[in-house]
């Protein structure tokens, strides 16, 4: 199916849909500025200091890192976080809001991202789903109770050159000790998920209730292929947005070339066309 045929389809499934499911990788952020991690040299574009230093996004993004160098790791979490709170979400965004408010059941999101964008964009933070966590929220790094609590009151200060927090680190509120995101990292054993899993639950609840769904799936690759995955498992109307991983089985929906911003503006044209 090329493009065009592809976008009529997407279209007819969402205009017939009565609630709107949104799964949502990094390539979802591109758009408003955000750095794009794909490969290694990606990662070092956006941290060319951590190049310099020798370091895979692999090896800073790993609870170690707060044991053997916290100075490092809330360097690279804390410029993550200031740039995130600074983003404006991109017009896209939008887009699926207004689409969600012609059905029944709205929309829930389903994202692999940390950075907090649908909640700016308005969506309803009880109808979104963060599997890998949010860098918004903090807790011990040694989890020594199963709680995460807001980051609100932590503004870190990073020092460009080096990639190093300048300021105080962030502390546990219950032992004193140090605080890190809330986010699922590699080898990660003291992630504390009992927040991610009542949104789980409570999208579990939404699934329950709605009749005809349709997927909108958006910059998800498969180099960790937990959005794809759960996209695919929806049904057989899921709509795949991806400038290069956009193959899916014909079986399940329908693949679109393109950016996440992009391929929206133009679906959204046939949309309030009526053609």
């Amino acid at each position: 199916m090329n493009n065009d045929d592809a976008i009529r389809q997407a279209v007819d499934w969402i205009r017939d849909a009565d609630g709107l499911l949104i799964t949502a990788g990094a390539g979802m952020g591109v758009d408003s500025g955000l750095p794009d991690f794909r490969g290694t040299e990606g990662f070092w574009r956006a941290y060319p200091t951590l190049r310099h230093q020798g370091f895979s996004f692999e090896d800073i993004a790993n609870p170690a890192g707060f044991a053997n160098n916290p100075r490092l790791s809330w360097g690279f979490y804390g410029h993550r976080l200031a740039l995130y709170r600074a983003t404006v979400p991109h017009a896209g965004f939008g887009i699926l809001l207004t689409w969600a408010s012609t059905m029944k059941h709205g929309a829930f999101v389903f994202t692999s991202n940390v950075d907090g964008q649908f909640q700016k964009a308005g969506f309803d933070a009880e109808h979104i789903a963060e599997c890998h966590g949010t860098i918004h929220r903090l807790q011990c790094v040694e989890a020594c109770i199963d709680e995460a609590w807001p980051a609100d009151d932590f503004n870190p200060d990073v020092d460009k050159n080096t990639c190093e927090l300048e300021n105080d680190m962030p502390r546990c509120p219950h032992c004193g000790g140090l605080a890190r995101p809330n986010i699922l990292m590699f080898g990660d054993w003291n992630w504390i998920g009992q927040y991610a899993e009542r949104q789980e639950r409570a999208l579990a609840a939404w699934l329950g209730s709605v009749k005809r769904p349709v997927v909108v799936e958006l910059g998800a690759g498969r180099a960790i292929p937990t959005v794809r995955r759960f996209s695919e498992r929806r049904g057989s109307r899921v709509v795949r947005i991806n400038p290069r991983e956009y193959a899916i089985p014909t079986s399940v929906g329908v693949g679109i070339v393109g950016g996440a911003l992009d391929v929206l503006q133009r679906l959204d044209i046939v949309f309030g066309g009526g053609s």
